[in-house]
């Protein structure tokens, strides 16, 4: 719905551009029939910039509190460019994706108000544009940026790619988001380690020198075979 767009205070008045009848009267009108243009204008304007200003605000601080709420118990926040992207395409991908991942639209100014002092503040880099946010709320990665992917390669939208993703309080460069991708999943983790406990020590030295985020995996993994043996004994 369109509407007039007023200013909240009335323009100021023009004290040498008044016209020669309203500097001079016509002195065969009686003074109470004549105008006078210079008298002030006291007729308060409407006050719709500055409520529009307010809700325009409100809306802002909104998006940076949802934003703040996606990023509770988040694993992977990604930015996908999505300039180009119609509705209907929006609704599709939406679809596809698991449901503990979500796709919103934001701007990057809020974006960036709502990770700054976090471990998300490291997307900086990829604050331009228009990008749309990915939210992924498990651990695994490569399962929940799949969708997209099949999604990009089925409309061809080669330019419709990540412009940057944050794991673990890492910056991921776009051509280094494909790392991130090939993670081994949970389950690929679980058959290592336990491959691992049932070999030589030298395996298992080897497998704990791997990256800390597959370490506290495996570690988890091990916690876990531990208690289901308690519970079967």
């Amino acid at each position: 719905m369109e509407s007039t767009l007023f200013l909240s205070k009335p323009l100021p008045s023009i004290s040498n551009s008044h016209s020669l009848s309203s500097l001079h009267p016509n002195p065969f009108l009686p003074l109470k029939t004549q105008k006078f243009s210079c008298l002030p204008n006291t007729q308060k304007q409407p006050t719709s910039f500055t409520i529009k200003a307010a809700i325009s605000r409100t809306k802002k601080e909104e998006t940076v509190e949802t934003v703040k709420k996606h990023l509770e118990n988040c694993y992977l926040l990604a930015a996908i460019n999505y300039k180009g992207f119609t509705v209907k395409q929006f609704q599709e991908l939406r679809k596809l994706l698991p449901e503990n991942t979500t796709l919103i639209v934001a701007k990057n100014t809020l974006v960036e108000k709502a990770i700054q002092d976090t471990q998300w503040q490291a997307l900086k880099p990829c604050m331009k544009g228009m990008n749309a946010w990915l939210f992924v709320h498990t651990e695994e990665i490569p399962v929940a940026i799949k969708p997209f992917r099949t999604f990009q390669k089925e409309k061809k939208l080669e330019d419709n790619d990540f412009t940057g993703a944050c794991f673990e309080g890492k910056y991921y460069k776009p051509q280094d988001v494909k790392n991130l991708e090939t993670m081994p999943s949970r389950a690929e983790i679980y058959a290592k380690l336990l491959g691992s406990l049932k070999s030589p020590g030298i395996s298992l030295v080897s497998t704990l020198k791997a990256p800390a985020r597959d370490l506290i995996l495996v570690l988890k993994a091990y916690i876990k075979k531990l208690e289901d043996e308690q519970q079967q004994g």
